[in-house]
C-alpha cells in the first residue's frame, strides 16, 4: 500500500483479487498495517458454507504484497433481498411467461420469491400468476405485495389500474411507478425478479439508477433480429455494471401436440452461439409448447407442476439459484 492509495482504491484492489462468486458478497474491504479486513454478506448461507467462504477470502488475498493477515467478518443479521432483472430488449419473446415460471421454480427450490411486473403499459403478471382483480393494500406509504396461489408474491400496475384502461404516461412517470413497486413491502422475500418491458428506455434507466439489480438474465428467441435487441439490452446492463447471469433461448423449437415432432420456426441454437461468442453463460433453452400458452392463460404455470413442461424451467432456475448462492453454474 502506498501513501497515495485511497480507501476506495484499496477496496477495488482487494476485490479485483477475488473470484466473482465471492466478490459480489463483499460489503467492504480494508487494509491497515498489513491486515486485510473483509466484511461480507452471508445471511443466506448455512454454517458449513460460511466456513468455506471464509477460507476462500483468505486464499484469494494471502499472496498479495503488503498483506500479512486476513480477517473475515460475515454479516448475517438480515437476509438481503437480491434483485434479478429479466430483460430482452425486444417484445414478443416470451419474457413474462419465462419470468413467471422461473419465479415459481425458484420458490419450489426454497427461495422466498417476488415478481415485479415492470411492463407498466402492458402488464401480464396478474393473469400469469392468477391474481387478476386483486388490489394491494397500503401499509404506511408502501404497497403490500400480493400472494399468488403458487407461493410467489407479485405486484403489477395491472393490480392498481382498472382492467383495460390505457396508461398515457411519459417515461419518467413510468420509471417512478416501477420504483414504487420495488420499494413495496415484500415481507421475507429474498429474491425479487423484475419482468422488464421491451427496449432500453426510461423504465430501464430509472431502475438502474434507483434499484440497481444484482444480476440480469437476458431472453431471446433464436433468430438474428431478436439477438440484436438482446445485445442492446446486454450493453445497457454492462454499462450499469450489472452482472449478466446468462442467456436463455426461448421458443427454441415447436413441439407438435399431436405427433411430438419438433420443428424450428425461429431457427435453432442462435442464442447459445451468441452466448459462446460473448463468453456469457448459456442458461438453457425452452421449447415452444401449446401447454405453456394454455397454462399461462389460465394462471397455472407449468413450473408449478411435476410435468414435462416444468423441466426446462427447473433446469434454468437451478442455475440461477447456484449463481445466487455463489456456486459454479
Amino acid at each position: 500500500m502506498t501513501k497515495a492509495e485511497t480507501p476506495e482504491a484499496i477496496d477495488a484492489r482487494l476485490r479485483a483479487a477475488m473470484p466473482d462468486n465471492i466478490e459480489r458478497r463483499v460489503q467492504s474491504a480494508r487494509l491497515a498495517n498489513g491486515r486485510a479486513i473483509i466484511v461480507a454478506d452471508a445471511g443466506d448461507m448455512r454454517p458449513e458454507e460460511r466456513e468455506v467462504l471464509e477460507v476462500a477470502y483468505r486464499n484469494a488475498l494471502k499472496n498479495i504484497d503488503g498483506i500479512e493477515e486476513v480477517r473475515v467478518a460475515l454479516v448475517a443479521d438480515r437476509k438481503r433481498t437480491r434483485i434479478i432483472a429479466i430483460g430482452s430488449g425486444k417484445g414478443g419473446v416470451g419474457k413474462s411467461t419465462l419470468t413467471t415460471n422461473l419465479a415459481v421454480a425458484l420458490a419450489r427450490l426454497g427461495h422466498k420469491v417476488g415478481v415485479i411486473d415492470g411492463d407498466i403499459y402492458g402488464p401480464s403478471q396478474p393473469k400469469l400468476l392468477a391474481t387478476e382483480g386483486q388490489k394491494p393494500e397500503a401499509r404506511g406509504d408502501k404497497l403490500v405485495a400480493l400472494q399468488s396461489p403458487h407461493g410467489v408474491k407479485v405486484l403489477s400496475m395491472g393490480h392498481i389500474v382498472a382492467p383495460g384502461k390505457a396508461l398515457a404516461w411519459r417515461g419518467p412517470m413510468a420509471g417512478k411507478a416501477l420504483g414504487q413497486l420495488v420499494d413495496a413491502d415484500w415481507g421475507d422475500t429474498d429474491l425479487l425478479l423484475i419482468d422488464l418491458p421491451p427496449g432500453t428506455g426510461d423504465v430501464q434507466l430509472s431502475m438502474m439508477a434507483d434499484s440497481k439489480p444484482d444480476g440480469a438474465v437476458l431472453v431471446s428467441t433464436p433468430q438474428d433480429l431478436a439477438l440484436i435487441d438482446a445485445a442492446r439490452a446486454g450493453q445497457l446492463f454492462e454499462q450499469g455494471e450489472v452482472p449478466i447471469i446468462g442467456l436463455v433461448e426461448n421458443m427454441a423449437g415447436y413441439e407438435c401436440p399431436h405427433c411430438g415432432e419438433m420443428s424450428d420456426p425461429f431457427g435453432q441454437g442462435g442464442v447459445e452461439k451468441f452466448a459462446t461468442a460473448l463468453e456469457i453463460p448459456f442458461l438453457g433453452r425452452v421449447p415452444l409448447r401449446l401447454e405453456t400458452r394454455i397454462s399461462g392463460d389460465s394462471g397455472k404455470p407449468p413450473a408449478a407442476s411435476d410435468g414435462e413442461g416444468a423441466v426446462p424451467f427447473n433446469a434454468i432456475a437451478q442455475r440461477i439459484a447456484a449463481w445466487v448462492n455463489g456456486e459454479e453454474y
